[in-house]
């Protein structure tokens, strides 16, 4: 009979949990976070980040736009520090693409979270939650003009 009450008591928690779940947006300048020495030592510094409508050198080839999604472990980060740390392997993943895809830029770069362009020069949207922070960017690869 305890037994019972205990398993009822846990599967409770599973439909109460998401109801009180943290769901934060934030909207966090991308200029605090770009001049950490962790964004300076692991952004490679051949591939340029452009973002909004930051002036940026003449696009010789558009390669393409591409998402990316990024998560998060959020336990035990202020919401700053787990934004920060999500927007940096949003922006390495979009590096990433850049080299594959052969460019040497990502221009344009917007908030793209759940699909819904938010385009700023110096803010990245971000979402906090109890355990998990995502960031999600579209970017336009480019091979810029030397």
């Amino acid at each position: 009979m305890k037994l019972t009450a205990v398993m009822a008591g846990v599967g409770l928690l599973f439909f109460v949990l998401p109801s009180v779940a943290k769901d934060v947006m934030h909207m966090s300048p991308i200029e605090d976070a770009m001049q950490s020495d962790v964004y300076k030592n692991r952004l490679d510094p051949n591939i340029a980040l452009y973002f909004g409508e930051q002036s940026h050198g003449n696009v010789v080839k558009s390669l393409g736009s591409f998402p990316t999604n990024k998560k998060t472990n959020a336990f035990n980060k202020t919401d700053i520090e787990a934004c920060e740390w999500v927007l940096l392997s949003a922006l390495l993943t979009l590096q990433e693409r850049a080299r594959k895809e052969g460019g040497n830029a990502v221009i344009n770069i917007a908030s793209y979270y759940k699909k819904n362009t938010v385009v700023s020069d110096t803010q990245y949207e971000c979402h906090t939650g109890t355990f998990i922070a995502g960031v999600a960017l579209m970017g336009e690869v480019v091979t810029l003009a030397d």
